[in-house]
């Protein structure tokens, strides 16, 4: 291994715990919308060194932010291939939410003429009932979410759409309503749970997908192909129980729920504070399921979307 990564030992087998808290803190930063300039100003003001003990600079910063090494995250040849041997410090929704909101920073920073036409407020919430990811799309008139699995050539093929617009307002009009009536006065200012349940199915799967890279790396008829074929459903199911449970930040909601929710929300949307909707949407919502309409017609149908909540106790 090369220089030690930031908040692991030498041999990138262990966290260091002191570290690993401010790993934590850069993303939470970052989520709540500071820059990694800011974030590397407060490092250095607080004469915390970087893992070769020097100053922080807004690269070290960016650089722990796309690290897929402080998720967990095996990466071969540019490709992800499984979840690493070494315990992770960020949890994986976490760290997607972090590299899509770079991205969508990125592309805001290269001038309006190249700035997103619109902001997906739902973006890594929303899932078509096929069980595929739904993605933003402006494959017509309207802006509409769209099934990834549209794209598939095979029997996962699945062509489901819905019109972003009514979709917000509805999940939009849901969130007000359990923001309304939360009270996040119990709540620890960061917090993660996982039922037990998942972290031994986590583990059970981890210890299949190094069954199979070994098969990969010692079985010459073992090809490429078999073992992403066989890799892929494991990698899904364990993306879902990582999805389903992560819990964000309370600091996401501070100054937002409570009897004046729907006024608070306006004023994010007034200050075109999309990235922050979109991460309160990730803490109240484990998904926001689309299924086939029941409907005929323009209406919006509201019986074809399942909210599924967060668990908030």
């Amino acid at each position: 291994m090369g220089h030690r990564p930031y908040g692991y030992t030498s041999d990138g087998r262990a966290v260091i715990e002191k570290e690993a808290e401010i790993v934590r803190e850069v993303f939470r930063r970052y989520l709540d919308g500071e820059s990694p300039e800011g974030i590397a100003q407060d490092l250095i003001a607080r004469s915390i060194p970087t893992a070769k003990g020097k100053p922080w600079q807004p690269e070290n910063v960016r650089h722990v932010l796309s690290s897929n090494f402080v998720a967990g995250i095996r990466i071969h040849r540019g490709v992800e291939v499984g979840v690493g041997a070494w315990p992770a410090i960020i949890d994986r929704g976490q760290w997607d939410e972090v590299q899509r909101f770079r991205e969508f920073r990125a592309a805001r920073a290269k001038g309006k003429q190249k700035r997103p036409s619109r902001y997906y407020l739902l973006r890594g919430v929303v899932a078509c009932a096929c069980g595929a990811r739904m993605a933003g799309s402006h494959g017509g008139r309207r802006a509409n979410y769209r099934c990834t699995n549209a794209d598939a050539t095979d029997q996962r093929k699945c062509n489901r759409s819905i019109l972003a617009e009514p979709l917000e307002e509805f999940v939009r009009d849901v969130a007000i309503k359990v923001l309304t009536k939360l009270d996040t006065s119990g709540y620890e200012p960061a917090t993660t749970t996982r039922a037990e349940a998942d972290v031994v199915a986590d583990e059970r799967d981890r210890a299949k997908l190094q069954e199979l890279k070994e098969l990969w790396l010692n079985d010459d008829d073992f090809t490429t192909a078999d073992f992403q074929a066989m890799r892929a459903p494991i990698i899904k199911r364990m993306k879902e129980r990582q999805r389903r449970t992560v819990k964000r930040p309370i600091t996401v909601l501070e100054g937002i729920a409570g009897p004046e929710a729907e006024a608070n929300w306006t004023r994010l949307e007034s200050g075109e504070e999309h990235a922050r909707m979109n991460a309160i949407y990730r803490f109240l919502f484990a998904a926001v399921i689309v299924r086939p309409p029941t409907l005929k017609g323009r209406v919006f149908d509201t019986d074809r979307v399942d909210i599924e909540p967060n668990p908030l106790d």
